[in-house]
């Protein structure tokens, strides 16, 4: 893998790849750079993924995930600067949302506005039980721009969504697993072993198949549902003549583990 500057990337046996935002001296803050680390890295991921089945984000250090933008760096930045860099990071979500591979937040400590947002991004979300989250950009002059206004409404609902953007007040791993944002409330400790034991499930899965399904629920959820249907029969057919499927038949009916290879 690439070296990255503000980013640890990990290869786990044959087919994980587990990146850790790694500025925990900050809380995991977004600087520019970091913004084009992450961009780099999911456009590569795009790009070709070889191997990689599953990916997993966490966060370095066992309080913080993410608390968003570095206003560290941000008190001196022009307008047109601060624009420029949220360009960047609108860029990063995108690519993370084209990810063809499924990408899992293991929500190691607080994720705070745009850390927050980037869980919002990621396919589904397994957090410590201490984390916290909030939207808190009302309280410094800006509203969320990384996506969740529009995420975070279509995760928890419009009405929820708009308490926790209008007030910026912190919510619970509890509050946040019963309303959707999480899918499993973890204790320390076991937190990146419950998420491993998952990731290894999908990546023992056919990866082909794992990819069309996944673009089939993120892409037929922006159509209306005869499109999406259609959108989904499409994205089946195109794993009929592959070899993994037939790997996967066969191995059915001979009583064994398949052995799926990508093709």
């Amino acid at each position: 893998m690439t070296s990255y500057e503000t980013l640890l990337t990990e290869i786990i046996g044959d087919h994980l790849l587990k990146v850790t935002l790694n500025r925990p001296e900050v809380g995991n803050a977004k600087n520019t750079r970091m913004g084009q680390d992450l961009l780099a890295l999911w456009t590569s991921l795009i790009d070709d993924p070889g191997d990689i089945r599953c990916i997993i984000l966490t966060g370095a250090g066992e309080r913080i995930f993410c608390a968003g933008g570095d206003l560290k760096q941000r008190k001196d930045l022009t307008p047109k600067q601060w624009q420029h860099q949220h360009e960047l990071f609108e860029r990063g979500r995108d690519a993370l949302l084209e990810c063809p591979v499924p990408v899992i937040a293991a929500i190691n400590g607080h994720a705070y506005a745009g850390g927050l947002e980037t869980v919002l991004v990621c396919d589904f979300a397994y957090a410590v039980s201490t984390a916290r989250f909030a939207l808190t950009e009302v309280t410094i002059g800006i509203m969320p721009g990384g996506g969740g206004t529009q995420t975070l409404s279509r995760v928890v609902g419009e009405r929820r969504a708009k308490e926790i953007i209008l007030t910026g007040k912190p919510f619970s791993a509890r509050q946040a697993l019963d309303w959707g944002i999480l899918n499993r409330v973890c204790e320390p400790g076991t937190l990146m072993d419950e998420v491993l034991e998952t990731a290894r499930t999908i990546s023992d899965n056919a990866p082909l198949s794992v990819r069309q399904a996944k673009k089939s629920i993120h892409q037929g959820l922006q159509m209306d549902l005869r499109r999406g249907l259609m959108f989904e029969i499409e994205a089946y057919n195109r794993l009929v003549d592959t070899e993994d499927r037939r790997e996967g038949v066969l191995a059915f009916n001979e009583k064994r583990k398949p052995m799926f290879k990508g093709r």
